[in-house]
């Protein structure tokens, strides 16, 4: 009940601080419009102790360490009102073996915690990725890799992936139970969150302020591949609305689906735009030389480095963009995950996923690519993450 509402649905978001996480609590609740206006109730959990000031204010925020059993079990088995598990989180370790020992842990404390209390349980909506099709990082470039764009019948790549042992493990779950499931396959997302671990823009925009503050040209540091061919996004709010519509649709139940933008772009169009907001040179770095490359844009020798190189350094370079633009107090390691954007970018395929089987179902939403990646930025600049 909230001021003599029955809630019809009620939510546990598990990884809210992320970046689909904090999109689904808007989402839900309709923020900023009033709480009452939604006809849910949102528990959101994450590590942090204390409750994010750019979540909604009516979320309920439970401060959690997942990975710690006893914890997890004693606060979300007091949750015997949830209806809707959204399942937005992971842990990142160095070995897939260790993600699967990990993540399925992580997994199966929230679902103990969760179906022996919460009676009226009703659906499971599970959100992993385009390494379904693509295989965990550690085997990017060993593995054969199916032709894009990505269907959701492909079968599962032949290897060890925790998306795998997830999905498993949900699968178990329901079976004989009228409990119902959706798998969600974003790729790389473009959304708004403070610290997540694989977030482009804000990475993106951190290098592109290192580079307007050191006066140096903004270099592309990914494969011919990736810059001159389609490539695809997921819209962190798009990926929140997909997950919603199939939590309730009768006819996306028990079913997975891709999830991007529904268009495709190009990385050598968005890097001028970006290169644009920080009033800085951008430059391409052609890798079919072996050490040095003509840059396309700016006709110079540009060396052959990756993103984690160039940046190797520039914490106190960071620190002074902070103080001196009057950021919310981070660390360049809070902000910037180099790795990801160079394993992003690096990529030499078109990761490209097909829409079609969730707009068959009734999922009409879409975005521009270009319009939500500007979008993203803005929001991370009004909330003081970037300059």
């Amino acid at each position: 009940m909230y001021c003599g509402i029955i809630w019809l649905q009620v939510a546990l978001i598990a990884g809210v601080t992320g970046i689909v996480g904090n999109s689904l609590a808007a989402k839900l609740l309709q923020e900023p419009k009033a709480p009452e206006s939604s006809s849910w109730k949102v528990y959101g959990v994450a590590r942090r102790s204390a409750k994010p000031d750019w979540l909604p204010e009516s979320l309920h925020y439970i401060g959690c360490n997942l990975l710690d059993r006893e914890e997890t079990l004693s606060k979300l088995s007091r949750l015997q009102d949830v209806t809707h598990l959204f399942y937005v989180t992971w842990v990142n370790r160095l070995t897939e073996e260790e993600n699967i020992k990990t993540n399925t842990q992580l997994y199966r404390n929230i679902l103990d915690a969760l179906l022996p209390n919460a009676k009226n349980f009703r659906h499971i909506v599970l959100q992993t990725g385009t390494k379904h099709y693509l295989g965990p990082f550690e085997l990017a470039g060993q593995i054969p890799v199916p032709d894009p764009p990505f269907r959701e019948d492909y079968p599962r790549r032949p290897c060890a992936n925790f998306y795998h042992d997830l999905e498993d493990m949900t699968f178990e779950t329901v079976k004989g139970t009228s409990i119902t499931y959706s798998i969600h396959r974003p790729t790389g997302i473009f959304g708004f969150a403070e610290g997540n671990l694989m977030n482009m823009v804000s990475t993106l925009a951190v290098y592109a302020a290192i580079c307007q503050y050191e006066n140096k040209p903004l270099i592309f540091p990914g494969s011919k591949m990736c810059w001159d061919f389609m490539q695809d996004a997921s819209d962190a709010d798009l990926v929140a609305e997909q997950e919603i519509w199939a939590s309730l649709d009768p006819k996306a139940k028990n079913q997975d689906f891709n999830i991007t933008n529904g268009d495709v772009f190009k990385w050598k169009r968005l890097w001028q735009l970006l290169a644009k907001e920080y009033n800085v040179r951008a430059e391409y770095k052609n890798y079919e030389s072996d050490h040095h490359q003509e840059s396309e844009l700016s006709k110079k020798t540009i060396p052959c480095k990756s993103l984690q190189e160039m940046m190797k350094g520039k914490e106190a370079v960071w620190d002074k963009i902070v103080k001196e633009k009057g950021l919310r107090p981070t660390k360049l390691a809070d902000v910037a995950q180099w790795w990801f954007v160079d394993s992003w970018l690096g990529q030499d395929i078109e990761n490209v996923s097909n829409m079609n089987k969730s707009r068959e179902l009734g999922f009409l939403g879409w975005r521009d690519s270009e319009k939500s990646f500007l979008f993203v930025l803005e929001k991370s600049r009004k909330n003081r993450v970037v300059p």
